[in-house]
């Protein structure tokens, strides 16, 4: 570690030390022993910087942290004083660092918006079924963006919990637009396909617009004569205005893309692969 470089984030103006800390990062990113012992050193006594000096390193944690910051991370989480606890959260969500998870568990319903989403998001990362239940009524929940979140989060965490919960919020609907669900369930190929391909035989028009959608986004051929069949077939309309036979288009084309993605891998070409649930 290179002492010049740590006085450089502590002394002078804010504006030059945002701007020093931006070096080092960039010094990191090419391997730079003395600008990644710096930045450890901002994690490690994080109260000795500016709030901005440290939110600007966690950003870019990737390229210098480690598990030796496990314990500072954790006492940043929990440091209401200090107020980076969203920052933190990313850090320890980058690093894997599970032991975090009772903490993020706790800034589900933080008043900040972003601490609020970071913990969501680690939650998916680092959680496992047992964090669902707090996940879940997430779904629920009347800001736009948390429901995504938490949805995003529960297709991380897999599993039956998380299946039965998202396909509730499928079926009992108590929001219009829900192609977060939808693109959640596709991520619980191939179990979920013969319940989607079900669900496009149902009554209801917007159960039928969004199993296309979820169909499509699975990138299963099992999918295609469905999709085919609604998208020649089918003129029922959603309580949005939204065509189930356009819905159905557009999945056909979304499953295309992702196949013709995989063949450029050079991974097989058959059904979705099964899914292994932590």
């Amino acid at each position: 570690m290179d002492l010049e470089d740590v006085r450089s984030l502590k002394e002078g103006d804010l504006e030059s030390r945002e701007e020093n800390v931006n070096l080092l990062l960039q010094r990191a990113e090419h391997d730079d022993a003395s600008a990644i012992a710096t930045l450890r050193t901002v994690v490690r006594d994080y109260r000795d910087f500016h709030r901005s000096i440290y939110c600007r390193a966690l950003n870019r944690i990737e390229v210098f942290g480690d598990s030796d910051l496990e314990e500072p991370l954790l006492a940043a989480l929990a440091d209401t004083r200090y107020n980076c606890q969203a920052w933190a959260a990313t850090g320890c969500t980058v690093l894997g660092i599970r032991a975090a998870v009772p903490a993020l568990l706790d800034l589900v319903d933080h008043s900040q918006w972003i601490v609020r989403e970071r913990a969501i998001v680690g939650l998916g990362v680092l959680g496992d079924e047992t964090v669902v239940g707090v996940l879940a009524p997430l779904l629920h929940d009347p800001t736009d963006w948390v429901r995504h979140r938490a949805a995003d989060a529960l297709a991380t965490i897999g599993g039956d919990e998380a299946l039965a919960a998202l396909w509730a919020e499928f079926t009992h609907r108590r929001y219009e637009r829900i192609g977060y669900i939808a693109s959640a369930l596709a991520q619980f190929a191939p179990g979920v396909i013969p319940r989607l391909i079900d669900a496009a035989t149902s009554t209801d028009a917007d159960q039928r617009y969004w199993a296309a959608t979820a169909l499509g986004s699975t990138g299963d051929e099992r999918a295609v004569p469905t999709l085919t069949r609604l998208a020649a077939e089918d003129q029922g309309t959603t309580v949005f205005d939204g065509w189930v036979s356009v819905s159905a288009k557009k999945g056909l084309r979304t499953l295309r893309r992702i196949r013709a993605a995989v063949a450029a891998r050079g991974e097989p070409t058959g059904q979705t692969p099964p899914r292994t649930s932590r």
